[in-house]
């Protein structure tokens, strides 16, 4: 049985202001008469299909802009297609935007009963799992408190565990999860793997490449629209980074999020001007980037991440140093030492702040560490050093506890070892 059925499904929308109710009209006449539409619009999705089944877990990777949140809005009814169909049986439940379906004026527990109902639990359904929303949500000490009061990362808390908590056919969540700290992200995962075990359909829409990869069996690369390969999850991601950069060693990309735009990624020998990497090389990461207005908080991030899609390193600016980014033009540079085994990796970039991601792509250009062959499954290479020493008179300690036992049953029983015991040695 198919839970999900994705059928050539094309999604456009239109560039610019909002055309007013006359233009709407005109627009449809000419459409009607057979007159070219020239009003500027971008294809979001073209011509995508596909099928998920009963109890399957799809992942979604593509870079920003490639269409996976419109693919996640299509399934929940939140928009239409352009063309094609889309059919979704079950209960859905959903995690696109935190906040969706809450009402800033009413209080967490209201809105508790609000977002289920909204998501078509009965009442009686919502009563009865009341208690294990709130436990698994951590907010019960602000249940009384207006939701507008919570914070981005409270208001994420309850939304998850009301959508998880709602025993759902199908199980929709986007990127939204990342921001969630450390320990509630390691919550969600658990609870959307025993939900696949029990026979719930999943599609996960993540830039966490290696949760995806421990989640989804299968996984769809969506690129500018359209499905430029489905599969296993560990080919798919492998794909995926490979396609980051077209040089080798190098790469450079335009990332535009709100107030940054990211120019250019480079990644070269620390103290080599050889082109190739190698094994033992420090490797130094730099982005050229604009800001182009005051943003409290501003940081970056860069991302490492093997060939497998298992993150290396995240490091942020924050981690050190507190950087205020005025508006300019700035080169971020982060130095990795020699502590990477040769293969492939892939650098990706973050910008934003705590409470807002304004670019996140984790596949911007790839680069190989040729050599090290030997032992070629371990990441780290650090030749860390033993230190070894002998022990003197060392005795294992199953022949210490034989030792004792024969002694005590010689001895006469306890008050004799304790006599022997008192005596000097």
């Amino acid at each position: 049985m198919q839970r999900i059925d994705f059928d050539h499904v094309s999604k456009r929308y239109v560039v610019g202001a909002r055309k007013s109710a006359r233009e709407a009209i005109r627009a449809a006449a000419s459409g009607l008469i057979g007159r070219r539409d020239t009003t500027p619009h971008i294809w979001s999705l073209k011509d995508v299909s596909f099928t998920v089944g009963d109890g399957d877990a799809l992942g979604i990777v593509g870079r920003n802009g490639a269409g996976k949140s419109t693919i996640l809005k299509i399934l929940t009814g939140i928009t239409s297609p352009t063309s094609g169909i889309s059919r979704t049986r079950g209960r859905v439940a959903a995690l696109l935007e935190v906040g969706t379906g809450f009402h800033p004026e009413l209080t967490g527990r209201e809105n508790v009963f609000l977002n289920g109902a909204i998501l078509g639990m009965r009442r009686q359904e919502i009563t009865r799992r009341f208690d294990e929303i709130v436990e698994f949500s951590g907010t019960g000490r602000f249940l009384d408190t207006p939701i507008k009061r919570f914070s981005s990362g409270m208001q994420l808390r309850l939304a998850f565990a009301v959508a998880a908590h709602l025993e759902p056919d199908v199980l929709v969540v986007d990127e939204v999860l990342a921001v969630g700290d450390a320990e509630f992200q390691r919550k969600c995962i658990g609870r959307m793997a025993d939900a696949e075990k029990e026979g719930r359909t999943i599609v996960f829409v993540s830039h966490d490449l290696q949760t995806l990869t421990r989640l989804c069996r299968r996984s769809l690369w969506l690129d500018a629209g359209r499905i430029r390969d489905v599969g296993p999850t560990s080919e798919i991601v492998r794909a995926y980074l490979g396609s980051a950069s077209g040089a080798p060693e190098t790469g450079s990309a335009l990332l535009l999020g709100g107030p940054v735009t990211i120019r250019e990624v480079r990644v070269i020998a620390e103290h080599s001007s050889d082109s190739a990497l190698l094994k033992g090389d420090s490797v130094r990461l730099q982005v050229d980037l604009e800001v182009s207005e005051d943003v409290p908080g501003l940081d970056l991030a860069l991302l490492l991440t093997t060939g497998a899609g298992v993150k290396v390193l995240e490091e942020a600016i924050s981690d050190t140093e507190l950087l205020p980014f005025s508006p300019g033009v700035y080169r971020a540079e982060l130095v990795v030492p020699p502590i990477l085994n040769g293969g492939d990796y892939t650098v990706g970039v973050w910008a934003g702040t705590m409470q807002e991601d304004f670019i996140l792509e984790p596949a911007v250009v790839s680069f190989t560490l040729h050599g090290g062959e030997d032992r070629c499954d371990r990441i780290l290479a650090m030749n860390l050093p033993f230190t070894v020493s002998p022990l003197p008179e060392w005795v294992p300690a199953t022949r210490r506890r034989s030792s004792e036992q024969s002694t005590a049953r010689l001895g006469g029983g306890d008050s004799a070892a304790a006599t022997a015991a008192d005596e000097p040695v």
